[in-house]
C-alpha cells in the first residue's frame, strides 16, 4: 500500500454526512457549519496521510468513525462562543484580560429582564412622554456623591475625550508633566487630549510640580485646568504635586473649570479594610472638583463605563456635544450600572456583595478556610504531585492600586510525572479554562479569586489533567 491508496480511501463529504451520529445532531448545529466541520475533519487526516513516512503507511489505520468523531469535536468548538467563562485562579482581582470586574449576582434576574423584555429606557413613565436614558442613574449617584448631574458614556478614556471636546477644544488645558499617564492598551492622556481638540499644557517636572506652576500658565486661551490620578503607577522619593483642593482654589479665583480624572473611581474608603488609601468620588467633589470622571468596571465593581459626575452647567453642555451619542452606553450596562450603585447605598451591603470589593477586603483568616477546603478536596484525587497550602500575594489589577499586594493563601502544586508547564496548560486549555499562576516550579491557585462553586470543577480538571 502507497499513500494514494490511503489517499483514495478517505471518505467523502457525503459519506460522513450520511453517518449516524452526525445525523442525530443535524437539527441542533446550521448545515452549513456541519459541512464545514467535516471537510476540516478529512482534511486533517489527510494531512496526517502527507506527514507519513514510507515504513509507516502499511501500518496506517484509517478509521471513518476516527473522522466523524473528529468531525463532531470541530463541530462543537466551530458552533461554541468565543467568549467563554473563565476560573481565575491568578489572586488577580480586577485582572485586565479576564474581564475586570464581576457583576453581583444578587441583580442578574433585572439584568435578563431589561435584556429580554421592553423597558422604560427613554421614556418618562409618569409624564408619558419621551425621557432620558440618564435620568435612571442621577438620583443614586446623586446620593452618593452630592453632585449636581452625571452623564455616563462607555468608558473612561471616553469620559476623559468628552469632557475635553466639551470645555477645552480649540483651547488649552493644562496639565501636570507627572500625571501625563499610558492607561491600557497604549491609551495615553495626551492623545485623548489631541483626538479632543484640546491643547496641552505641560506643567511642572516629572516627579515635582507647584501651584504656581498652574498659575503662571494661566492665560486667556486656557479652558480647563485638569488633574489626573495617578492610579496605575507611582513615582517615589523626592515628590510633589498639588491636591485637588488647592487647584480648585485657584480655578475658582480664575473661574476656570477644574476636572480630576479619577481612573479607578471608589466610593468606599478601603483603607480601613486595609488596603491603601484611593481618593473616593465624594473626596474630590468635596474639595472642589468641578468635574469628576472615573471607570465603572475597575475598583467600583460595576460593568464597562466612563461615569462622569459634577457641575449641571458643564454636564449640560456635554450632553449637547454629538460626540455623546457615539459614545453613549446601552440598556444592560445602565441596568447593572443602576443596580451595583444602588448597593453602595448601604455600604455593608456593598462589601459583601459587590464581588470585587468581597474579595479585595476578605480576612486571612477566611482565605485560610478556603484554602484548607480547596486542599481536602485535591487530597482526595492522591494525586502524583507535591500539593500544599502556602502564603501568598494577590494585586488589586486593572491599573488601580500599582504598588499594593495582599496577602492571601494558594494551593502550591508540584507535580512529580509531567512539567508544570504540562500541567498549566492542560487546565488552561481545558473544559473549565482554568488560568492560574506558575512560579518556582509549581502550578498556584490563589482561593482569593476563586468562587466556592469553583472548587468541584478545579478539583475535577486535575483529576483528569494528572490521569
Amino acid at each position: 500500500m502507497n499513500k494514494k491508496s490511503l489517499f483514495s480511501m478517505l471518505p467523502s463529504v457525503d459519506e460522513v454526512l450520511g453517518a449516524s451520529k452526525i445525523i442525530d445532531i443535524s437539527k441542533e448545529y446550521p448545515r452549513s457549519l456541519i459541512l464545514e466541520s467535516i471537510r476540516e475533519a478529512i482534511d486533517l487526516k489527510r494531512k496526517e496521510i502527507v506527514r507519513l513516512k514510507e515504513e509507516e503507511v502499511n501500518k496506517f489505520n484509517l478509521n471513518n468513525e476516527e473522522i466523524v468523531e473528529s468531525a463532531l469535536n470541530r463541530l462543537r468548538i466551530n458552533y461554541s462562543l468565543s467568549l467563554k467563562k473563565v476560573i481565575n485562579a491568578t489572586g488577580t482581582v480586577v485582572h485586565t484580560n479576564l474581564g475586570r470586574s464581576l457583576l453581583s449576582e444578587t441583580f442578574k434576574d433585572d439584568l435578563w429582564e431589561a435584556a429580554s423584555r421592553y423597558s422604560n429606557l427613554e421614556y418618562n413613565l409618569e409624564k408619558g412622554e419621551r425621557g432620558s436614558r440618564y435620568d435612571h442613574l442621577t438620583n443614586t449617584i446623586k446620593r452618593l456623591t452630592k453632585a449636581e448631574d452625571v452623564l455616563v458614556v462607555n468608558n473612561n478614556a471616553a469620559a476623559v475625550l468628552l469632557v475635553l471636546s466639551t470645555l477645552a477644544k480649540d483651547k488649552e488645558a493644562i496639565v501636570s508633566r507627572g500625571e501625563l499617564v499610558e492607561v491600557g492598551g497604549s491609551f495615553r492622556i495626551p492623545s485623548i487630549m489631541e483626538l479632543s481638540g484640546a491643547k496641552l499644557v505641560e506643567v511642572g517636572a516629572t516627579n515635582k510640580t507647584h501651584l504656581k506652576d498652574y498659575e503662571y500658565a494661566i492665560n486667556e486661551d486656557t479652558s480647563v485646568l485638569m488633574k489626573v490620578h495617578t492610579s496605575n503607577y507611582r513615582i517615589l522619593g523626592f515628590t510633589e504635586s498639588v491636591e485637588i483642593d488647592k487647584l480648585s482654589e485657584i480655578g475658582k479665583k480664575y473661574n476656570i473649570p477644574v476636572i480630576e480624572d479619577l481612573g479607578s473611581g471608589v466610593f468606599i474608603d478601603l483603607s480601613k479594610y486595609g488596603l491603601s488609601y484611593e481618593p473616593t468620588v465624594l473626596d474630590s467633589i468635596n474639595k472642589g472638583a468641578d468635574i469628576v470622571t472615573f471607570s465603572g468596571d475597575k475598583m467600583l465593581g460595576g460593568p464597562q463605563a466612563g461615569i462622569i459626575v459634577g457641575k449641571k452647567e458643564y454636564i449640560d453642555k456635554m450632553k449637547k456635544n454629538q460626540l455623546t451619542r457615539a459614545l453613549r452606553v446601552d440598556k444592560l450596562t445602565i441596568c447593572a450600572l443602576e443596580a451595583t450603585l444602588r448597593m453602595y447605598l448601604d455600604e455593608e451591603r456593598a462589601i459583601k456583595e459587590i464581588p470585587t470589593l468581597r474579595m479585595l477586603t476578605y480576612k486571612i483568616e477566611e482565605l485560610e478556610e478556603k484554602a484548607k477546603k480547596l486542599l481536602n478536596m485535591i487530597d482526595q484525587l492522591k494525586l502524583d504531585a507535591e500539593v500544599c497550602i502556602e502564603d501568598g500575594l494577590s494585586q488589586v489589577g486593572g491599573g488601580s492600586m500599582p504598588l499594593e499586594t495582599i496577602k492571601t493563601k494558594v494551593i502550591s502544586i508540584m507535580p512529580k510525572i509531567m512539567n508544570v508547564s504540562a500541567l498549566e496548560k492542560k487546565l488552561r486549555l481545558g473544559e473549565a479554562n482554568i488560568i492560574a499562576r506558575v512560579y518556582d516550579n509549581k502550578y498556584v491557585l490563589d482561593v482569593r479569586t476563586i468562587f466556592d462553586d469553583e472548587y468541584e470543577i478545579i478539583v475535577n480538571e486535575l483529576d483528569k489533567a494528572f490521569k
